[in-house]
């Protein structure tokens, strides 16, 4: 019972992210190693999930682990410029056949439809021709790196028709030139074409580990001058295919692993996401509380209360001081807040301020939200010319004690307010000098 209303709940919450997707492009992009990966199937089953909910989705496919076995079955030696293959005519030759092979692969796994599989009814089409007209490398740093080629333009008239009818657009990382040729293509540069030129909503790429490893530590979200700042530690390619992407325009980029089962839904349909986001906008903001926001804060607030860290307001109170009130938003939705109050003297003159009612949803602890909307708030009370602070904590004094707080008696506490403390609960004071 418990895990059917897990599942029911994890649905639900999924159902603004769905809403959301809905009618947007996205282009995930997926090296022939994750095409060969166990866990393949599994995300075929994913990917036609999202377009049965109405999303627009191109897949750019690599084939380099398939190429390197091919060349070696054949015997052909191949050459790299940095991490840029030399294309001559017989390693052309052997690129062709493995990534004719590996398309027509995928079209099968997308074309299953037993009963008993997620894929049943789903008649999902595949297609791909040559949309990607491309142009050859040239000569870099002295090599000529022959049937090496990039991207020229992309046939978006031609790829939106399909994806108006709700096929799966796939391509492949050869390009035609209009002489007629064929150029090898890097897939991870396709990848990030495909999504500037068709303006998607995101790029995911798939790589064979989720999150980014930042000094030591994963990292789960990354601003454009984060990741730029990182680029040269982290030595990944799918972190500089990331960079481009959002500095040709492109507002997120998603690393997930492909070996992670489920990665892409959780990712794009919960807040706790799988991978490593690379964003150009401002994803998460601070601000002010409006009274719509009253049912999130509520959801915050809650479990707290429950566990008596928190004194518990009913909804009329809470949206009666909502505009004492600040959040931290993730993608529109609250993932922590705190309140300001007013505290007054006789001649009702404020005279200090409290902060109450902090509270940070379990999944997004630890990030330094909570640092975050202490900041803000300061800055409230000292636009407010207010000499102190007060906070009145069971559990977290320790917190606050840490970011310039000292624990004081309740007797310090300005007349107004040390005549509302509740002795039952016995928090403790903290008082900042502003």
């Amino acid at each position: 019972m418990n895990t059917e209303n897990t599942t029911l709940n994890w649905f639900r919450n999924a159902a603004p992210y769905i809403n959301d997707l809905r009618g947007r492009t996205l282009v995930v992009a997926i090296p022939g190693e994750g095409l060969g990966h166990e866990n393949f199937r599994n995300l075929v089953h994913d990917l036609t999930l999202l377009i049965s909910l109405g999303v627009r989705l191109v897949l750019v496919h690599g084939a380099r682990a398939q190429v390197n076995c091919t060349l070696e079955k054949s015997g052909v030696h191949s050459r790299f410029q940095g991490n840029t293959r030399v294309t001559d005519r017989e390693t052309l030759e052997v690129i062709k056949e493995a990534v004719g092979k590996l398309r027509f692969e995928i079209e099968a796994a997308f074309s299953q439809g037993l009963p008993d599989s997620p894929m049943a009814r789903a008649a999902l089409k595949v297609v791909s021709g040559n949309f990607v007209t491309a142009r050859p490398v040239g000569v870099i740093d002295g090599t000529d790196m022959g049937w090496t080629g990039k991207v020229r333009r992309m046939e978006v008239a031609a790829i939106s028709r399909a994806l108006d009818e709700g096929s799966l657009v796939l391509i492949s990382p050869l390009g035609t030139s209009l002489t007629g040729e064929l150029f090898n293509l890097n897939y991870l540069d396709l990848a990030a074409e495909a999504a500037q030129s068709l303006k998607a909503e995101k790029l995911i790429v798939f790589r064979d580990t989720p999150q980014l490893i930042v000094d030591g530590a994963p990292v789960y979200d990354l601003s454009i001058n984060q990741a730029e700042d990182a680029q040269e530690s982290v030595g990944s390619e799918t972190l500089a295919c990331a960079i481009n992407a959002c500095n040709a325009g492109i507002q997120r980029v998603h690393l997930l692993s492909y070996a992670d089962n489920g990665a892409l839904l959780q990712e794009l349909l919960s807040r706790e996401g799988a991978g490593t986001m690379i964003y150009r906008d401002s994803y998460e903001v601070v601000r002010r509380a409006r009274i719509t926001d009253v049912g999130g804060i509520l959801g915050l607030i809650r479990p707290l209360e429950k566990q008596g860290i928190l004194v518990r307001r009913s909804r009329e109170k809470l949206e009666a001081e909502i505009d004492h009130f600040t959040l931290v938003e993730v993608d529109g939705t609250p993932v922590a807040c705190a309140a300001l109050y007013p505290i007054l003297d006789d001649q009702g003159d404020t005279v200090a301020a409290e902060i109450a009612c902090v509270a940070i949803h379990p999944e997004f602890r630890g990030g330094g939200r909570g640092a975050k909307l202490l900041q803000h708030l300061e800055r409230q009370a000292r636009a407010l010319e207010l000499p102190e602070i007060y906070v009145l904590t069971t559990q977290t004094e320790h917190w606050f004690i840490e970011r310039g707080f000292t624990q004081v008696d309740a007797g310090d506490l300005p007349a107004a307010r040390k005549s509302l403390y509740n002795i039952q609960r016995n928090s403790r004071v903290l008082r900042k000098p502003l």
